[in-house]
């Protein structure tokens, strides 16, 4: 499966397939398992994400003029499921769609606002953060 493929309304759609939030937890755990190789090499200080409780590495990937790319891993399975989330959500978009993206409703929409820790929530926002700043 290409993350980037699917497509944020597709994702809504999926997740509302799923009656329970095991079922939603579980499909998060199954798109972490699509997330491209992250290199051991840049499992380092300078690319971690602070604000997680996990430990998160994030760096830029190459993309065209105006748009951003990115890798992420984690050592937590469902973290690594939501770094897939905001890579089908924003690796590759432009820019401008990255800045206008509204990823709270979007996080609401998909019924994990209430099922993650708030730990989980603070460290999905950094992530966020640390991506939007790729966008600047």
């Amino acid at each position: 499966m290409q993350l980037q493929a699917l497509t944020p309304d597709e994702l809504v759609s999926n997740f509302s397939l799923l009656d329970d939030w095991e079922a939603r937890y579980s499909y998060v755990i199954d798109l972490g398992k699509y997330l491209p190789t992250f290199p051991d090499s840049e499992k380092n200080e300078q690319n971690i994400v602070r604000g997680c409780t996990s430990q998160v590495w994030l760096i830029p990937g190459k993309a065209d003029p105006g748009r951003i790319s990115f890798k992420a891993d984690s050592d937590a399975h469902i973290v690594r499921g939501l770094i897939a989330i905001l890579t089908a959500v924003y690796d590759g978009k432009t820019k401008e769609t990255v800045r206008a993206f509204d990823i709270t409703a979007f996080f609401e929409s998909l019924g994990l606002a209430d099922h993650l820790s708030p730990n989980r929530r603070s460290g999905f926002f950094a992530m966020v953060s640390r991506i939007k700043a790729l966008a600047e």
